[in-house]
């Protein structure tokens, strides 16, 4: 595994995105907190392995645990998913203006076929 202790934090952020399993965490916290126990269970994971998901999760910012007791309680902290999706934004940008320029080339091309 890849050192993440000097990452910056879009770095974190798109590390935690990457594992499927992180992913869905993620969509279910979007609905309320949940606890760990209820964060493994689709899963079929241990207790011990869904916290090493969310620890990389609370590494990125994503989440924020409250210890009551004995439960551990999971909350989505979305604000860090706001800076990766302004990153991505750019290139969406970019994208679009490639896309729109080779639309532009292809209409162009096709209108010159049409003339003898």
């Amino acid at each position: 595994m890849v050192e993440q202790t000097h990452a910056s934090p879009l770095d974190l952020v798109f590390h935690a995105l990457a594992d499927p399993t992180r992913r869905e965490m993620l969509r279910r916290l979007s609905s309320g907190e949940r606890t760990v126990g209820e964060l493994a269970e689709p899963f079929a994971m241990s207790l011990a392995g869904a916290s090493k998901h969310i620890r990389t999760l609370e590494m990125a910012g994503l989440v924020r645990r409250e210890v009551k007791g004995r439960q551990h309680l999971c909350r989505l902290d979305a604000a860090r998913l706001g800076e990766a999706s302004q990153w991505l934004r750019f290139y969406e940008r970019f994208w679009t203006e490639r896309l729109d320029a080779l639309d532009a080339l292809l209409r162009e091309d096709d209108s010159k076929g049409d003339t003898p």
